[in-house]
């Protein structure tokens, strides 16, 4: 007579805990409570016959039991993530969706794309800009280029760059009767900020170079998008606090130009973000190879200087 297999719900949940050997990291992974974790595995148990953990006073230990059941139980499930990859791999490999900032795709990201294409040409790329994070098992995206510190759970993100902040502005403003000379002439201007994540920018800024707090709060424009304050400086609209990534190619092309020298640091960075399960499919992993190369050769030499 044949063995029933166990709930496959318990299953996961014994393999993820003993993984972590926690049960409230396993409730993170798996998002559920740790109370369902702790009644999945104790049904599991229940449903064996056996006890497969030990619940001690300063955390948990495997029996010899739960020890000998879960190589096996492991191998099961990695199995189970490898074959579900390549089904997804082959089926999938002709279409890369990639979902990134407004911003970034249009400044930075599609200037750069006819490379990929080049070099993968059996590769046909969809691109979706959005400011909000994405669900990558609804929305059908296979990898996302994000903003922060690099903490998403039950994601792999890959660190790409990060940006320094510092004012640009238009050719044009370094002329006339208020010309940029040193930052106390930003008094004179309207300063262009982005809001979100960076709209401390100008504040920080101004405080590194020594101007008063009373100049980050005079007259602005803020924008929701990043492109949006930049066309604007483009435009002599004002000043705008630029982030590296956003400016570069305009600096270069002339567009626009830093007035000052003093450039900060940004704590934050842009990762390519992709869910475990496709992090190694041949679409996902020949993208994040090629964006990464790319940054490590780029011409641009302030990105060779924050990778270096």
């Amino acid at each position: 007579m044949a063995t029933r297999i166990p709930s496959l719900n318990g299953l996961k949940a014994f393999e993820c805990a003993a993984r972590h050997m926690s049960f409230t990291k396993a409730a993170e992974e798996l998002n559920v409570t740790q109370t369902a974790i702790s009644h999945q595995i104790r049904r599991l148990e229940d449903e064996l016959g056996i006890r497969l953990f030990l619940r001690l006073k300063d955390g948990l230990a495997l029996t010899s039991e739960g020890h000998s059941y879960l190589p096996g139980i492991r191998s099961a499930f990695q199995e189970i993530r490898y074959s579900t990859e390549r089904l997804l791999d082959t089926c999938n490999n002709s279409v890369l969706t990639i979902s990134t900032l407004v911003s970034l795709a249009s400044k930075w990201l599609l200037p750069r794309l006819a490379s990929f294409q080049k070099a993968f040409p059996t590769i046909d790329v969809r691109v979706t800009a959005s400011t909000e994070l994405v669900d990558f098992r609804k929305g059908g995206i296979d990898a996302a280029i994000r903003y922060g510190f690099g903490e998403w759970k039950g994601l792999r993100a890959d660190w790409l760059m990060s940006d320094e902040v510092f004012p640009v502005c238009s050719p044009k403003l370094l002329t006339g009767p208020n010309a940029l000379k040193s930052p106390a002439d930003l008094a004179n201007q309207t300063l262009l900020q982005v809001s979100g994540m960076t709209r401390n920018d100008w504040n920080i800024w101004l405080s590194a170079a020594g101007q008063p707090k009373k100049m980050a709060e005079d007259t602005r424009l803020t924008f929701d998008l990043a492109m949006m304050a930049v066309q604007a400086a483009i435009d002599g609209l004002g000043v705008c606090i630029g982030r590296s990534t956003y400016v570069d190619d305009d600096l270069q092309a002339g567009r626009l130009v830093a007035p000052f020298d003093l450039r900060l640091k940004s704590d934050l960075g842009f990762y390519l973000v992709t869910p475990i399960e496709l992090a190694n499919s041949k679409k996902v992993v020949a993208f994040r190879t090629w964006l990464i190369d790319l940054l490590k050769n780029s011409d641009s030499p302030k990105i060779n200087e924050i990778l270096s």
